[in-house]
């Protein structure tokens, strides 16, 4: 079974950057489509960002074009999400999740499967 660690996160100053990691565990990587996803507190999850297995990105968010990107590198099993010009209202528990087949990312991200736990990013002065 494929799980998921999310690490990256943290307090920054409107303006900064971070880059998120999604390292995956249990199974390889190259066969999932994999998606970032946001959840503010009293807010309902947001999808952000997508990679397929092939690389290509799908943006969820308009709010973040621009400004974020999605990475992958499979040998590392591991997909990044680099944040710049970070905004207060991108603070939120981000997390990644997998889909099987990965082709393409799906159009809604109730298709992924469960969500790692996230990491927290705060942004604020």
């Amino acid at each position: 079974q494929l799980q998921f660690v999310e690490s990256g996160g943290g307090l920054v100053q409107p303006g900064g950057s971070l880059r998120l990691s999604c390292a995956a565990s249990g199974l390889s990587l190259n066969y999932y489509a994999i998606g970032w996803s946001r959840q503010a507190p009293g807010k309902e999850r947001e999808g952000v960002l997508c990679v397929s297995n092939s690389g290509r990105a799908t943006n969820y968010a308009r709010s973040v074009e621009g400004r974020f990107t999605i990475s992958r590198d499979n040998a590392k099993n591991t997909v990044y999400l680099q944040m710049n010009s970070l905004k207060p209202e991108d603070t939120a528990v981000y997390s990644c999740a997998g889909l099987s087949g990965g082709y393409v990312c799906p159009r809604s991200i109730s298709d992924f499967g469960s969500w790692g736990q996230g990491t927290q990013v705060t942004v604020s002065s």
